[in-house]
């Protein structure tokens, strides 16, 4: 199989990618990481499998940085390039699904430890778990990683690559009881190199070639662009929407809020979910925390008879801007059209003023967060 950094170096002699110094130390510690888990997996073939040795632990990679830095081209190259049998790659949020009904299995069999005999299953099918986009949004995964995680490691020598937005110390950032959650952050500073990718080009906003992300009347061909822009934004293959993931997004005090379509920090809602129900600051402040970019579909006209929902959709708007959050939407008219008239217009207009920014390049070029 061809090396990681053999592959990077041909896609810059052909100019499909630009020269990228972070992406190179990326691909230099990928190639590191590739090398290991290779020559790990032939010694095992030779002699593992007769003395019954545990294979030596290779230390794995965490990679973190802004929307469109490639961190995801850079996955693809080292899963495709890695050649050892047991290699798997999937979504964060999916594999905590399967581990959440795997503990669910193992407490049903009143076994012991069910935590730990689950990190022993997924030990005996995976060499090396690389994961797209590690983000934790709810408690109970923040509770159950770190005693997770431990074992899989340190135990059964399975080797982590990730993905993330932001750097290991700001997973769960105000999340609530994040004092479970410290314990996996101090396992991944212990057992993975931290390397950040946060180089001059956002590669992800060239692939969206000048996408709008503000799209009016509503139909379906405002409908078909943000969903061009969902599929370009996640790499996931628009043949295969049936099966784009949802989630359920913690919003504190035992309440949450569903994610329709959640992938790679992308989080789509409908302006009825968002805004048409009672909600707090609060809670659009947990949506802001948790996606990079926020796709809003059905945003009608707003009037004194919906006037609950256009406060609501204010603060929304605030919360976005202020964690320069991307936004699409599709909408009954432009932002100056939406609400004309009736009590509170006046403020509205802070509101249509932040909604023009946010579709400028320079707030869409800004990275994920508050200030």
């Amino acid at each position: 199989m061809t090396s990681v950094l053999t592959r990077y170096e041909e896609l810059l002699a052909t100019k499909e990618l630009k020269p990228d110094e972070d992406q190179r130390a990326a691909v230099a510690e990928l190639e590191r990481v590739q090398r290991e888990l290779e020559a790990g997996s032939a010694r095992k073939g030779l002699l593992g499998g007769l003395l019954g040795k545990k294979p030596q632990p290779v230390r794995g990679l965490y990679m973190w940085g802004g929307v469109g830095r490639g961190k995801s081209m850079l996955m693809d190259l080292f899963f495709e390039c890695l050649d050892i049998g047991k290699k798997r790659r999937v979504h964060f949020h999916a594999f905590m699904l399967e581990v959440d009904a795997m503990i669910a299995e193992e407490r049903a069999a009143k076994e012991e430890g069910p935590v730990r005999r689950v990190a022993a299953r997924i030990a005996e099918d995976v060499r090396c778990l690389a994961f797209d986009e590690m983000v934790v949004n709810n408690t109970a995964d923040a509770a159950i990683m770190a005693r997770l995680f431990t074992p899989l490691i340190e135990d059964h020598g399975v080797t982590i690559v990730t993905t993330s937005n932001r750097p290991p110390h700001d997973l769960y950032k105000d999340g609530l009881n994040r004092s479970l959650f410290l314990p996996f952050i101090d396992l991944i500073e212990r057992e993975l190199d931290t390397l950040s990718l946060n180089g001059p080009t956002d590669y992800r906003l060239d692939r969206l070639g000048g996408l709008e992300t503000w799209h009016t009347p509503l139909g379906d061909r405002s409908t078909a662009q943000v969903r061009e822009a969902f599929f370009r934004l996640t790499d996931y293959e628009p043949e295969d929407a049936a099966h784009v993931p949802s989630s359920e997004l913690d919003l504190g005090g035992g309440r949450t809020l569903h994610v329709p379509k959640s992938l790679k920090g992308v989080g789509v809602f409908s302006f009825k979910r968002l805004c048409g129900e009672n909600r707090g600051a609060s809670d659009y402040l947990a949506v802001a925390r948790a996606f990079h970019t926020v796709i809003v579909v059905g945003v009608p006209l707003l009037s004194p008879e919906n006037r609950n929902e256009a406060i609501r959709f204010t603060k929304l708007i605030d919360a976005l801007y202020e964690h320069k959050v991307k936004l699409f939407a599709t909408a009954a008219a432009e932002p100056e059209a939406l609400y004309p008239t009736g009590d509170g217009s006046f403020e509205f207009d802070r509101t249509v003023s932040r909604l023009r920014e946010m579709q400028s390049d320079e707030y869409m070029a800004r990275g994920h967060g508050p200030e």
